[in-house]
């Protein structure tokens, strides 16, 4: 009873698969299947996850589609419902339809190009309409990007295996990314590996023991350390044997952030070709020659062998 719970929601069946349960970023590799497009995807929720360069390029070539699809309804409309169109071909004078309709759409309204005729005038009146409902969509998203609340937690491309404290100890290196305050750091550690059940390999849980699960203050980096005693499922277990059992540890980390007063999440694993037996990390804190503390984030990653 006491193992069925260790999966962390997981599910048997879900812990069968070949790949990772748990990738680098956090996200879980699942496909969802059974349901229409529209009932399980939602737009706002994908535009304010994605990363920052994919949603600027999304904003871009929607801002051209958009004028480039008015601007040819100018186009089609008639030139001669259009005053201040001074192109002499037809390429020309299509760019000028998209740049009025660039004004139009961010409501500007240079005034050198004006609709004159009925037909225009309602195209105009649809894509002035458009624009305000648009631009007042894109400000709620970029408010909900910058308010929502992210634990930027950098996480060390490899866990170690290295000695400590007269044994060994599984190890992985966090730091906080940004500038603000985290408190009250909790981390879990869960092993997850295929062990022979009556014969037959199957996924079994692990919750690691942790030499410390929680930190109150998190202004520098953190070792996790799950010390490897006899007591521990890593205790005799060699780099090949970890790799043969499909080995892998899902990370957990929550924490409250001071500046949004709320508790934010990170999420990360290690396979087991990603942990590196027999090395340590580098050391990263240093006194400044002004006697301010200094940290080396770009070093986080940095090991090296015992």
């Amino acid at each position: 009873m006491q193992r069925r719970f260790e999966d962390l929601g997981i599910g048997t069946k879900a812990a069968e698969s070949k790949v990772r349960l748990l990738n680098r970023d956090g996200s879980f590799n699942v496909r969802r299947k059974g349901l229409p497009f529209l009932t399980w995807f939602s737009g706002y929720h994908y535009l304010i996850s994605l990363p920052w360069w994919k949603f600027n390029l999304i904003i871009l070539f929607g801002y051209i589609a958009i004028n480039a699809l008015f601007g040819a309804i100018y186009f089609a409309v008639g030139l001669d419902q259009m005053a201040g169109i001074d192109g002499h071909t037809g390429f020309e004078q299509y760019l000028e339809c998209v740049f009025f309709s660039t004004q139009t759409f961010t409501t500007v309204g240079f005034g050198r190009t004006a609709p004159v005729g009925i037909g225009a005038n309602i195209v105009a009146s649809l894509e002035a309409l458009a624009g305000l409902v648009t631009l007042a969509f894109g400000t709620g998203l970029l408010y909900g990007r910058f308010s929502r609340p992210v634990a930027k937690i950098m996480f060390s491309e490899h866990a170690v295996i290295a000695p400590y404290e007269g044994i060994n100890g599984f190890m992985f290196r966090v730091a906080n990314q940004r500038k603000n305050q985290l408190i009250d750091v909790n981390t879990t550690v869960t092993l997850s590996r295929l062990e022979s059940h009556n014969g037959t390999p199957a996924r079994r849980f692990h919750v690691l023991e942790l030499e410390r699960k929680q930190v109150t203050f998190f202004h520098l980096s953190w070792t996790v350390v799950h010390p490897i005693d006899e007591s521990s499922p890593l205790y005799g277990v060699t780099q090949d044997q970890l790799e043969a059992s499909d080995a892998e540890f899902l990370i957990v980390m929550r924490a409250f952030d001071d500046t949004f007063s709320q508790t934010v999440h990170a999420r990360t694993s290690y396979k087991a070709k990603e942990v590196v037996f027999g090395h340590k990390f580098k050391g990263i804190i240093n006194i400044g020659q002004d006697g301010m503390t200094e940290i080396e984030l770009d070093k986080l990653h940095d090991h090296e062998q015992v």
